[in-house]
């Protein structure tokens, strides 16, 4: 059950991430047409935005780690019987798993930035 929960949430976040990416798209429309026109290739294009994806799903995963600590280490003070502790090898997986996301939920805005033709793109306002 628990694991379903994780993967419904992923999904969400997941989506919000492509959601983002595909407005970061439509924001820089002008931008890739440019960047096109003088040369920069499909490869190019994917890349940038597939490197954007993951940043923004890392700095998630990041955030999320964080706030795990701390929230352990609040509850460490206040139940004694128990030590609250995150071990490097499940950071390091839940680390994985944010790249991963943010991998496979910005193929699709990148491919379609990639795809934008150089004139339709220096067209649009």
């Amino acid at each position: 059950m628990l694991g379903g929960i994780a993967g419904i949430s992923l999904l969400v976040g997941g989506i919000g991430i492509m959601n983002i990416m595909l407005v970061s798209v439509t924001e820089r429309t002008r931008e890739i047409g440019i960047r096109k026109a003088i040369g920069a290739q499909r490869s190019d294009i994917t890349i940038q935005f597939m490197i954007e994806s993951i940043f923004i799903s890392l700095m998630g995963g990041i955030i999320g780690m964080v706030l795990s600590i701390i929230i352990l280490s609040v509850l460490n003070v206040f139940v004694t019987e128990v030590t609250f502790v995150i071990s490097p090898s499940v950071a390091l997986l839940a680390l994985s798993f944010s790249i991963a996301v943010g991998l496979i939920f910005g193929i699709y805005p990148a491919n379609k930035a990639a795809k934008l033709k150089p004139i339709n793109a220096l067209r649009y306002e």
